[in-house]
């Protein structure tokens, strides 16, 4: 039986699960009260969050509050991109968050040479922003699965479309 079998190596993330975080710490926002009269705002854009609030403190606090609903709602860190800090009108700060997705063409030649250095019998392939591992046995990409997650890349990779 000469069945190829394969998987996907991808970085993405759950847009309607950020949705979900953000609104709840929009919501805690609101209600907490260090943080009720600061006139925070936390905005959703395609492929950034940009918070504008009073100071560098409450900045922090609402960083922190994001991070923890996105760890509740099953999304990685990782895809958060932080900018510097901006100064706004007055004394307020604004902060342009970055959302990271997909692989960048340098961290899937160091995954595909990775594969290509420690197993001989696994191809790799780099689909634009994805990368298609290829093997003869389903237990060989089992193995390069477990090899991948005992690295720590820079943006989070799931395991897709294997078959």
């Amino acid at each position: 039986m000469a069945a190829n079998y394969s998987f996907d190596i991808v970085s993405e993330f759950d847009r309607q699960e950020l949705v979900n975080a953000l609104d709840q710490a929009t919501r805690e926002i609101q209600n907490r009260y260090d943080l009720k009269d600061t006139k925070t705002t936390v905005e959703l854009g395609e492929e950034a969050i940009t918070i504008n609030t009073d100071s560098d403190f409450t900045l922090d606090a609402v960083n922190s509050l994001i991070q923890t609903k996105a760890i509740k709602r099953n999304l990685s860190l990782k895809i958060f991109d932080y900018g510097k800090v901006e100064s706004a009108s007055g004394t307020r700060v604004r902060q342009e968050v970055k959302l990271k997705k997909g692989i960048s063409q340098e961290l899937a030649k160091q995954i595909s040479k990775l594969i290509r250095d420690e197993f001989s019998k696994i191809q790799a392939s780099i689909q634009g922003d994805t990368v298609r591992v290829t093997a003869k046995s389903k237990d060989d990409l089992q193995d390069v699965i477990q090899r991948l997650k005992q690295e720590d890349y820079p943006t989070p990779l799931q395991f897709t479309n294997y078959r």
